[in-house]
């Protein structure tokens, strides 16, 4: 890396605030731009294929038809003088097929913007930049203002996106859902069909288009509904997808069975869909029209869909914004080093102008191109206020009319010196009052209150042993913590309101740990019926307090039948059985999932559910807590024994709540 130019970052005032960054198409010509204001030359360099491994791939495929046609063996090794005009291959294959020195005007010292015209719409070209430094560096990059891609991101390609857009497009709608009926259901493309049983056809397995098929059940057998089918009979409301822009740590090249695993917190590309979770990872174009179709269908059915985003970091610290402008948008310490706030070894410099107007950008882009409904931040602790506020303001700003959902994680993984800088309020609990009231945050003391500490995973809460420590902190949380000073001012609906997400143990598993003494069994975990009935009675009465607190209920795909990934609270990287959707124990464990399915049906039905506020009732047990919301009385029974629930504060009936057990039920006073 050139340390004269990361140095020379420390004191860039160049901005840009134009929004034709990256490669814009005319019908007789291509522009590319590119924001390096430390660069002393950048070439833009053409080809005709996205990837090294593209081209070994042709070859390959070259030799096996080969083979074939002759009858032969197929050979292990290629071997170009028995590939018809070798040379012509070879002058396609690993050079770029032409290069143009970009320029810049004389408005350069305030914009930093480097320009090149050529002379001819090259649509579905691949490219790249050598980016040349004063010291004599040379470093070559991909575009991170890039729309597409080639396989594994190395590439960008020149896309016109009209052509990717699915019949219909113009004329997809989101649906409009109240806020007392909306749901978010966390899933991974991966995990929602890559289940053999799910019945999604074969070719579509863990891909965007295993979206775009409505009717799908166990087995193809016609009677328990899977993937899409199952959430239209579960009644959530929104989709939120992690990671789906171009992230590194899958391999796209090899065949699907040999990529590997990942949730995808490792981005490349920010504004390029992941080439995986397509059907062909080689061409740029069909990744972006298969996402945009998984959006379709999913709005079609009926749902929001949500965009999981991880602005904070990126996949390396050669990534493509330190090769373009080294040392601009990636936090340094004063020694010069990288900070690592995220724990992934980089941290973004959001408070930086041009990463400011980057995320915002981005956020923007994906709503309009892709259609996308909401926005979920990974460590958006790491963010910065202003940062988020803009964002909010760009998406205001489409004048869509749409309510665009946006939340994230209001914490951050490790301390750097950026969580220290009073003059860089980070998008932390502590500064949720300088938020724009339409940005929520994750409540982890909902969280813990309910089901024990996240990161102790022998800790009980209220629901699964501890429900005379945590009983009076219940009714506080129901109420999004509103006047219990824990946090600063907020509305209801910022308060993500939550039980389980990808990260950390599955709800049913911190069940299984906690309520055995910390030794579950493989029974236990498989949910063997006849063993597990106190997990599945916690299980329920967990979901009975989500689904009726203030704020935004959000779970993870399958918490709903007991989902479990054997105790590995971190499975980022596999392996499959612990990741998976297995559909099967969503039809075994249909009880459970009815109850989840009567809950937020309940929750639909009173407006009041979604910010009204909480009011306390007697009980026969401290251990028992209810309240009055709207017009429903809700109660919780964690104990071994029957209680008696007044119906409202001054009210003489009551109703008599089962052991281990809830009650949601329109007040009869």
């Amino acid at each position: 890396m050139a340390l004269h130019a990361v140095a020379l970052a420390q004191d860039i005032t160049a901005e840009y605030h134009g929004h034709d960054l990256g490669a814009v198409l005319r019908d007789d010509s291509t522009i590319f731009s590119l924001w390096a204001p430390t660069a002393a030359a950048v070439t833009v360099r053409l080809y005709r294929k996205g990837s090294d491994e593209e081209i070994v791939e042709e070859r390959n495929r070259r030799a096996r038809d080969l083979a074939a046609t002759n009858g032969t063996a197929e050979s292990s090794a290629f071997d170009p003088a028995t590939v018809g005009d070798a040379a012509a291959l070879e002058s396609s294959a690993f050079a770029p097929f032409a290069t143009y020195e970009m320029a810049h005007d004389a408005a350069f010292k305030s914009t930093g913007v480097w320009r090149a015209s050529v002379p001819e719409n090259l649509d579905g070209t691949y490219y790249d930049f050598a980016i040349q430094f004063d010291d004599g560096t040379v470093t070559v990059s991909a575009d991170p203002w890039a729309r597409a891609a080639g396989v594994n991101g190395k590439r960008s390609m020149v896309i016109d996106l009209k052509r990717t857009d699915p019949e219909g497009w113009a004329d997809d709608r989101a649906p409009e859902i109240p806020a007392n009926k909306l749901v978010v259901w966390e899933t991974h493309v991966v995990d929602f069909s890559a289940d053999p049983r799910s019945g999604v056809p074969r070719e579509h397995l863990g891909t965007f288009l295993a979206f775009t098929h409505p009717d799908t059940t166990l087995d193809g057998a016609g009677m328990t509904p899977t993937c899409v089918n199952y959430l239209k009979n579960l009644g959530v409301t929104c989709v939120q997808i992690e990671p789906m822009y171009d992230y590194g740590s899958v391999d796209e090249a090899a065949p699907r069975m040999n990529r590997g695993y990942n949730w995808g917190y490792d981005p490349v590309n920010y504004n390029v869909p992941e080439g995986s979770y397509s059907t062909d990872p080689f061409d740029g174009a069909v990744r972006i029209r298969e996402c945009k179709q998984m959006v379709q269908a999913l709005h079609k059915a009926g749902f929001k869909v949500i965009m999981d985003v991880v602005y904070n970091h990126m996949y390396t610290t050669d990534n493509w914004f330190e090769r373009t402008v080294p040392g601009y948008f990636c936090r340094r310490d004063m020694h010069g080093a990288f900070t690592n706030g995220s724990g992934c070894g980089c941290d973004m410099a959001s408070e930086k102008p041009m990463m400011r107007k980057y995320i915002a950008d981005s956020v923007e882009y994906w709503a309009r191109e892709y259609h996308i409904d909401g926005f979920r931040f990974d460590l958006m602790g790491l963010i910065d206020v202003d940062t988020m506020r803009q964002v909010r303001a760009q998406l205001e700003g489409i004048g869509d009319g749409k309510d665009y959902i946006l939340y994230g994680e209001p914490w951050f993984a490790k301390d750097t010196p950026a969580n220290h800088n009073p003059d860089l309020p980070l998008s932390t609990n502590a500064n949720l009052d300088e938020l724009d009231e339409h940005i929520g945050a994750f409540c982890d003391a909902s969280r813990d209150t309910i089901k024990g500490h996240v990161h102790d995973q022998l800790v009980p809460g209220y629901v699964n042993g501890a429900a005379e420590k945590y009983a009076p902190l219940m009714v506080e949380a129901a109420d999004a913590w509103r006047t219990s000073g824990r946090l600063p001012r907020h509305e209801a609906r910022q308060m993500v309101q939550y039980v389980s997400s990808h990260d950390d143990l599955t709800l049913w598993d911190k069940l299984c740990i906690t309520m055995r003494g910390g030794k579950p069994t493989a029974d236990d975990y498989d949910a063997v019926a006849g063993r597990v009935d106190d997990i599945v009675a916690a299980n329920r009465l967990a979901a009975a307090a989500v689904l009726t607190s203030a704020g935004l209920p959000f779970f993870l795909s399958g918490e709903e039948f007991g989902r479990t990934k054997h105790g590995n609270s971190n499975s980022y990287n596999g392996p499959f059985e612990d990741n998976v959707i297995f559909w099967e124990r969503a039809e075994r464990m249909g009880w459970l999932v009815s109850t989840y399915r009567q809950l937020i049906a309940a929750r639909g039905s009173d407006p009041a559910f979604a910010d009204g506020v909480r009011t306390a009732v007697p009980t026969d047990d401290p251990r028992v807590v209810a309240f009055r919301v709207g017009t429903h009385l809700v109660a919780l029974n964690p104990t071994d024994a029957a209680c008696a629930v007044r119906s409202g504060v001054h009210s003489e009936g009551s109703y008599i709540v089962p052991a281990h057990d809830f009650l949601v039920s329109e007040a009869q006073d």
